[in-house]
């Protein structure tokens, strides 16, 4: 790993190398904080964590033929080299700010409300059609996952997509420490983790931090349909590229076709030029990710021709509207995460499925004193919505099923108070043909509905 030597790596972390000193200027061949990956020259950072203290780890990780750990305490009689540090999180995120200017690539950073995961894997599929890309993976996307995201970088790799997910104020501002971004793009501003940010104003305040280590000559990529980040103006003399369904907008879309669960069929307008591009999945909120693609895109010098095969070669990953077809139903597998927004959005899309369409919901968290209204708003919008069968779960969607049944009360609404009775009745709810959503917060292990979906 470029310059991440044992003497580079207690610099940049403020800590105190003991050993041997002709291992000083070895570079550590990878950074792990899971024991179980341990390697040959890895660096193991051990995470005191609520449950598990990782620091008893370190003898078989040196064994597995670690170069080198870090440790918040002292290691007596240690015939290994180990770095003496007063925080495993704070060293590790200022180790990887260190190791990401030393590779000297542009790094876009992602975040907002919704839609974080399925932007990013759209922008990477974009700029690998020029471009040797490394992305997020899963949700490594918080002060611990984005470092370990970065320290996946190697020499070979030209550019960085970065997810950066918050939940409370100064969280994002560190994420763009570490990061640096020379373009940020923000999704939307939603409604999620009202518990810590108040409202929608202190989520765009929250999110907007992102700017605060923005390179000055980088790039501001905003959604110009969103009702808050429309007042962003300028940065730092920075002006926002917008993307949207508005043709104010630089980059924007129109001639929207709904090929149902086999995606959306588009045009999309950059510059002075327009291009028709099938996005293989399907939703609305899916060409909001496909602009911002092309806006990504355009910023970075790709030709139209290679923006419309990076949208088009774009490949769905688990729990984020995975198609799962048996040889009974077509499960749409969301199950990944869950917020006011995206249910509606899932919902909508559901309408266009074959068979009795089913949503199987779950409850929403980290939505704060609303939580209950949130859950109705999106019992009303499910009622509203041309669905046969809603099934929800959970102590809060309750008031989901109770309003969605207020709305429409054709809508055959099931409530089960928990994922374990969910389970056990399942199966008498669903029959052939059907398309099953499967959608909840990811603390409702709504992966196990998949799983017995699949096995039925």
């Amino acid at each position: 790993m470029k310059n991440l030597t044992l003497e580079n790596i207690a610099r940049a972390c403020g800590g105190t190398y003991y050993g041997p000193a002709d291992k000083l200027q070895e570079e550590v061949m990878s950074v792990i904080t899971d024991s179980r990956k341990a390697e040959e020259g890895c660096l193991f950072v051990p995470i005191v964590g609520e449950r598990v203290d990782a620091h008893k780890f370190i003898p078989q990780v040196m064994e597995a033929g670690a170069l080198a750990t870090l440790s918040e305490r002292v290691l007596d009689n240690a015939d290994f080299p180990y770095i003496a540090v007063e925080s495993s999180l704070q060293a590790v995120k200022d180790i990887a700010e260190f190791y990401l200017k030393q590779l000297q690539i542009p790094v876009v950073g992602i975040t907002g409300s919704v839609g974080k995961t399925s932007t990013k894997e759209v922008i990477a599929s974009v700029l690998n059609q020029k471009y040797h890309t490394l992305k997020t993976q899963g949700n490594f996307n918080n002060e611990l996952g984005l470092p370990l995201t970065v320290f996946r970088l190697r020499d070979g790799d030209e550019i960085a997509v970065l997810e950066m997910g918050i939940s409370d104020f100064g969280e994002m501002t560190r994420l763009a420490q570490i990061a640096r971004p020379d373009t940020c793009v923000i999704t939307n501003i939603g409604t999620c983790h009202l518990e810590n940010l108040g409202d929608r104003n202190g989520v765009l305040k929250a999110k907007t931090e992102i700017f605060k280590f923005l390179r000055p000559e980088g790039h501001i990529v905003l959604n110009g349909d969103d009702d808050k980040l429309i007042t962003v103006k300028e940065y730092e003399k920075i002006k926002p590229v917008f993307f949207g369904m508005s043709n104010e907008c630089q980059v924007y879309g129109d001639k929207i076709v709904s090929r149902g669960l086999k995606g959306m069929t588009c045009t999309i307008h950059l510059g002075d030029t327009a291009f028709t591009v099938d996005i293989p999945m399907p939703g609305r909120h899916m060409v909001y990710n496909a602009l911002a693609a092309a806006a990504v895109g355009n910023i970075y010098g790709l030709t139209t021709e290679q923006i419309k095969a990076g949208i088009e070669s774009l490949e769905p990953i688990s729990g984020r509207f995975r198609m799962i077809e048996t040889d009974k139903f077509l499960i749409v597998d969301d199950c990944y995460n869950a917020n006011p927004m995206s249910m509606k959005a899932s919902l909508d899309v559901l309408q266009d499925g074959a068979g009795r369409r089913i949503a199987v919901l779950g409850d929403m968290g980290e939505l704060g004193e609303n939580e209950v209204q949130l859950h109705e708003e999106v019992g009303e919008h499910a009622g509203k919505c041309d669905i046969d069968v809603l099934i929800c779960t959970g102590k809060l969607c309750r008031n989901m099923a109770e309003r969605a049944q207020r709305t429409n009360p054709d809508l055959k609404v099931i409530y089960e108070p928990d994922r374990e009775s969910l389970l056990e009745h399942l199966e008498g709810y669903v029959q052939d043909g059907d398309t099953i959503l499967v959608k909840a917060s990811h603390f409702m292990k709504f992966e196990e509905v998949v799983t017995k979906l699949e096995n039925m």
